[in-house]
């Protein structure tokens, strides 16, 4: 069992940074490929990037590539996204995910099995 807890969002400038932090809880993170998702209203769940247990594996989606940084620190049993020169269609609730135990398919939502509820990232223009 997993539990996540996001925090770091808030509103910002078009251009500016955020750093998301998802503290989790349970003993298989440090062995869970993580991953971030966002969803605006109205649309979709969207994959924005995801992390191997070892942090040597990491994926983006297209529209976050060169802007957006996954790392973790497994001795604290933390996830973080680095948000740079944020546009406003970055504007969404992102969601951190656990997927223990799967080695492939990292960019589908439907890899996880624990998520996060959510912190909200609003970027104005």
């Amino acid at each position: 069992q997993v539990q996540l807890v996001e925090s770091g969002g808030g509103l910002v400038q078009a251009g500016g940074s955020l750093r998301l932090s998802c503290a989790a809880s349970g003993r298989t993170f440090s062995t869970s490929p993580m991953g971030w998702f966002r969803q605006a209203p109205g649309k979709e769940r969207e994959f924005v990037a995801a992390i191997s247990w070892s942090s040597t594996i990491t994926y983006y989606g297209d529209s976050v590539k060169g802007r957006f940084t996954v790392s973790r620190d497994n001795a604290k049993n933390t996830l973080y996204l680095q948000l740079l020169s944020l546009k406003p269609e970055d504007t969404a609730v992102y969601y951190c995910a656990a997927a223990p135990g799967v080695v492939r398919g990292w960019t589908s939502e439907y890899a996880y099995n624990y998520w996060g509820q959510g912190t909200q990232v609003t970027v104005s223009s």
